[in-house]
Formats: structure tokens, sequence, C-alpha cells
């Protein structure tokens, strides 16, 4: 796939499912968790300071698209929650892979999972090949509900190489199993979004 001028080298998707919590169930079910990322090349890596990133960002609407659509497939339910991130290799800058998750990423991704209201959570590092990146996740509609609060640990063996970037989209289905820190819920912030 090409998007633009950038060029997928592949793409990687995790699905994490957890049912208990300090060995207790709740009503809502099992957690489900879906990351899925697109490992692409960065066409500003090795070239030194650049001032115009667009092209980077432009390109990042057809990213979001794909990203979010495979992962609402891979969650096989609504999405509550959501998040993205990235990394990026060693001969960019961590502003490369700012760039790439913009709003005009965000907004892509939104649509592909059926809308959110919410500002994105979003966590960007410089990184080698097989590290760790944390992905924050937050009610789509509402950031203050503190129930959906939550993070989903994504690692790539082979990405990102220097030239590349790693764009990361993450949805959930629910919030934290037995979450009972108080706050606004998820079915009032729902019904605030409706009224």
């Amino acid at each position: 796939m090409a998007i633009t001028e950038l060029t997928v080298r592949k793409t990687f998707a995790q699905i994490e499912e957890t049912r208990l919590a300090a060995g207790r169930a709740d009503q809502g079910g099992a957690l489900r968790k879906v990351a899925v990322c697109a490992v692409l090349t960065n066409p500003y890596a090795g070239r030194g300071y650049v001032e115009d990133l667009s092209e980077l960002i432009e390109a990042s609407h057809q990213v979001g698209t794909f990203l979010g659509e495979e992962a609402l497939r891979l969650l096989a339910a609504p999405a509550e929650s959501y998040g993205k991130g990235g990394m990026v290799g060693t001969a960019g800058e961590q502003e490369h892979i700012n760039a790439a998750l913009t709003s005009v990423f965000g907004n892509a991704f939104r649509d592909a999972i059926g809308g959110g209201k919410a500002w994105i959570t979003s966590a960007t590092k410089i990184a080698a090949p097989g590290a760790l990146i944390d992905v924050p996740l937050a009610y789509k509609d509402e950031i203050w509900v503190r129930s959906h609060y939550d993070a989903l640990e994504v690692r790539i063996p082979d990405a990102p190489l220097p030239d590349e970037l790693v764009v990361i989209a993450a949805v959930a289905n629910r919030g934290r199993i037995n979450a009972r820190v108080g706050g606004l819920t998820a079915a009032e912030a729902q019904a605030q979004v409706s009224a």
C-alpha cells in the first residue's frame, strides 16, 4: 500500500482480552483492547531539520482511516475508548511522528470508528526496533470519564527501523474491569452528549 509519498512496509495488530481483574469479573464482560500499527517510510529521515512537515500531516488522513477501520474490525464491538501513539526511528525526530498524529489523523480515525467527541490521548517517542510504547486510552466522548483511563502496551519486533515511523491506533470496547474510583460515568457522559 502506498499512501501519497509514504510507503507502508508492514502492518501489525494485537488484540488483548482481559476477563478478570483482582480475581473478579463485573457486569460489563471482557475488556478487549486492540492496537493496529502501520510501519511507514519516514520521508524526512536523515534530512536534518525540515521546517514544513505537511507531507506527513496531509498523508495521515488516509492512515487514520485505514487504521481506524481495521481496529474497529478487530475489536468486533463498538469502540468506547481510543488512543493514538507512535514511534520514529533514530534517523528521524519526534516531531515527525507527531506530524503523523495531528487532528488530520485524529479526525479520520474518529470517523472510521464511528465518532467520538473527546480529545484523543497520545504518546510518541524516538525508538529502535523492538521498543515498547504505552498507548493511552480514554473514553471517546468525554475525557473526564475515569473508568476508561487505561493503556495498551505495543511492541513491534523489527520496527521502527532508523528511517521509519510506526503509527498506532488503539481502541477498547469498555472501561477497566471493576473500575471504582468515582467521577463521571460513561452513561452520564453519553446523556450529556445526547442532550
